[in-house]
């Protein structure tokens, strides 16, 4: 049954060498394996994990790919910046913005960034319980 399974995700790259590098460069992971020079695979300490494949088809999905739950995230977001990475803005109604994190009553924090293949990534933080 898919409820005891296992799930990742892939992420598609249109240069495989330029995604290596940004995710190296910018964002801090390197690739726990390569795949025949074709695919990624990537997992974070807290054991989830991705893929990063080639295909033409890359950066063309106008919405999230993947989303990292992060515990502070306006230093994610300082550290990313400092490091070239441009922050999205949204027209959202009821969602407030302030140095590119949108603030969302009852779903916490989060700010969208491209990934170096147009690719749609995010970065959250939980409301608090308080």
């Amino acid at each position: 049954m898919l409820t005891t399974s296992r799930v990742e995700a892939n992420i598609p790259a249109a240069d495989l060498g330029r995604a290596r590098a940004f995710y190296a460069d910018t964002l801090g992971l390197t690739p726990t394996r390569e795949m025949a020079g074709v695919n990624l695979a990537y997992e974070t300490e807290r054991g989830t994990a991705f893929n990063i494949y080639e295909t033409a088809f890359a950066g063309q999905a106008g919405h999230t790919i993947a989303q990292w739950h992060v515990d502070d995230i306006e230093s994610e977001v300082r550290d990313l910046k400092a490091k070239g990475v441009t922050f999205e803005v949204y027209d959202m109604p009821g969602v407030r913005w302030d140095g590119g994190i949108a603030s969302m009553e009852g779903l916490g924090r989060a700010a969208w960034f491209k990934d170096s293949e147009g690719n749609i990534m995010c970065i959250d933080q939980e409301e608090s319980a308080g």
